[in-house]
C-alpha cells in the first residue's frame, strides 16, 4: 500500500488529516466495485464515525475512485470503516490503495478536486461530486473548521481552473468516450437500433451524445422507473419500453448500452437471445454486465475501463495547460497551508503573551513597591511592545519552521512552562 512517507501512527498522539483510498490508476474496475460507497451507505457510515469519535469525515464514490478525507487518530481507523462498509476487504484495499497525511493529503485532495488526478485529465463533474460530499458532512455536523476551510480551497481551485485556463476544453467524458468507440467500430450507425439501459447521469449524458453524433432515430430508453425514462425520452422524441420487455428489445438491437446503478449485474447471459451481433458497453460500476454474457458468440463485451482509453484531439490542448493549473493550485495550497499552521500554533501564542502578560505584572508591581516615583503608566506601555515584538518574533519562527513546528511549538512550552492545555 502506498504511503508517500508518512506514518501511519503519529507518535505524536495527535490528530491528523488523512486521504486513503483506491482509484483506476492500480484497481480494476471489479475492485473498485467491491469498494463502491452508495449514497444510503455514505450516511449511515458517515453517521457510524460520528459515534465513534471521528471528528470531521467526508467522502466521494466515483466509477472511478472511492475515498474518505478525515481528521482521526491515524488512517487505520478510515480504512476499516471503508472495509465495514463496503465489499471490500483490508487485504484486497492493500493491495491496490493509498494513504496519504497532513500537506500530501491536501495535496492529493486538490488534484483530485481539479482534475488533475482524473482518468480523463480535466474533468471537472469530479467538484460537483465533492461538493455533495462535504455539504452531507456539513449537513451531519462531521465537517470541522479545516476541513470545510480546505473543501472551500478546492472548490476555488477548481473554478479558477475552469475560468483561467483550458483544462476542461473539448469534450472527452465517458458518455462521449463510449459514442466514439460505437462511431468508430459500427458501420452504418444512424441505422442500427440502438437500446440504453439506465438514465442516471452517465446514461443521460450518453443519449445526449449518441442524439448529437450519431443522428439515429432508432434509440429505446429503458429503465426501471418508466416515468423517468419517459422524462429524458420527451425532450429527444425517443422511444420508452417497460423493464418487463428487456429481453425482446435486446434481441432486436445492434448495440446495448448499460448505465445502470445497480450493485449487482443488471444483464447475463439468459437475457440474450440474439440472432445477430450485439455490442454491450458496460458503463457501470461495480460492473452491471454479467462476464458470462460473453459466451454467446455473438456478444462482443467493452467495460469502462476500456472506454475511457478512447481519447480524442482535445487531450493533447488540454494537457498544455496543466501546468497553469498546477499554479493556480499552488498559489491556493499555500494560502491553505499557512492559514492551517498559523491556526496550529495560535494557541500557543496565546499562552505566551499570557505567561509575559503575567511575569510584566509582577515585575510592575514589584518595582511599584520598590520606587515610590515610579511610572506605572510607561512601564506598562514599554512592557506590552516587548510582549508584542517577541511574540511577533516566535510567531514568524514558527512559520518558517519547515516543516517542524510541532517541535518547536514543544520547545516553547517547556521553555515558557506553559500548560499543554492549550493545544
Amino acid at each position: 500500500m502506498k504511503n508517500n512517507g508518512s506514518s501511519f501512527n503519529d507518535p505524536s498522539g495527535k490528530v491528523n488529516f488523512f486521504a486513503i483510498g483506491l482509484s483506476y490508476q492500480k484497481a480494476d474496475a471489479e475492485i473498485r466495485g467491491h469498494f463502491s460507497i452508495s449514497a444510503e451507505t455514505a450516511v449511515v457510515l458517515i453517521e457510524t464515525a460520528k459515534k465513534e469519535g471521528i471528528r470531521s469525515l467526508s467522502l466521494i464514490s466515483t466509477c472511478n475512485r472511492t475515498e474518505l478525507y478525515g481528521i482521526a487518530p491515524n488512517p487505520h481507523v478510515l480504512i476499516e470503516l471503508l472495509c465495514r462498509f463496503t465489499n471490500g476487504t483490508r487485504e484486497e484495499f492493500e493491495t491496490v490503495a493509498y494513504v496519504y497525511q497532513g500537506k500530501e493529503a491536501v495535496s492529493h485532495l486538490f488534484g483530485v478536486a481539479t482534475g488533475l488526478d482524473s482518468q480523463i485529465l480535466g474533468d471537472f463533474e469530479i467538484i460537483s461530486q465533492l461538493r455533495s460530499g462535504f455539504r452531507l458532512s456539513k449537513e451531519m455536523g462531521m465537517l470541522n473548521a479545516y476541513m470545510e476551510r480546505l473543501a472551500n480551497a478546492v472548490i476555488q481551485a477548481s473554478k479558477r481552473i475552469k475560468n483561467e485556463t483550458e483544462l476542461s476544453s473539448g469534450t472527452t467524458s465517458v458518455s462521449f468516450a463510449a459514442v466514439q468507440y460505437i462511431l468508430a467500430r459500427v458501420p452504418y450507425v444512424a441505422e442500427k437500433n440502438i437500446l440504453l439501459f439506465g438514465i442516471g447521469k452517465i446514461g443521460r449524458n450518453t443519449c445526449e451524445n449518441l442524439i448529437k453524433h450519431t443522428r439515429n432515430e432508432h434509440i429505446t430508453l429503458i429503465n426501471r422507473t418508466k416515468p423517468k425514462a419517459e422524462e429524458i425520452a420527451g425532450k429527444f422524441n425517443l422511444i420508452v419500453k417497460n423493464y418487463a420487455d428487456i429481453e425482446s428489445e435486446i434481441s432486436q438491437s445492434d448495440v446495448l448500452i448499460v448505465a445502470t446503478g445497480s450493485q449487482k449485474p443488471t444483464i447475463n447471459k439468459d437475457l440474450l437471445h440474439l440472432k445477430k451481433p450485439l455490442l454491450i458497453l458496460d458503463l457501470s460500476i461495480p460492473m452491471n454486465v454479467s462476464p458470462d454474457v460473453t459466451e454467446n458468440p455473438l456478444v462482443t463485451l467493452v467495460h469502462l475501463d476500456e472506454l475511457v482509453k478512447v481519447t480524442d484531439n482535445t487531450l493533447e490542448h488540454r494537457q498544455s495547460q496543466v501546468p497553469k493549473a498546477q499554479r493556480i493550485i499552488a498559489e491556493i495550497e499555500q494560502e491553505f497551508n499557512s492559514w492551517a499552521e498559523n491556526r496550529s500554533f495560535a494557541p500557543t501564542l496565546r499562552a505566551l503573551k499570557h505567561k509575559l502578560s503575567e511575569i510584566k505584572e509582577g515585575e510592575i508591581d514589584n518595582h511599584r513597591r520598590k520606587f515610590e516615583d515610579f511610572n506605572e503608566q510607561q512601564a506598562a506601555a514599554v512592557s506590552d511592545r516587548i510582549i508584542q515584538k517577541i511574540t511577533t518574533q516566535v510567531a514568524n519562527h514558527l512559520k518558517n519552521s519547515n516543516g517542524n513546528t510541532s517541535e518547536h511549538i514543544e520547545l516553547i512550552r517547556q521553555v515558557f512552562q506553559l500548560p499543554t492545555h492549550e493545544s
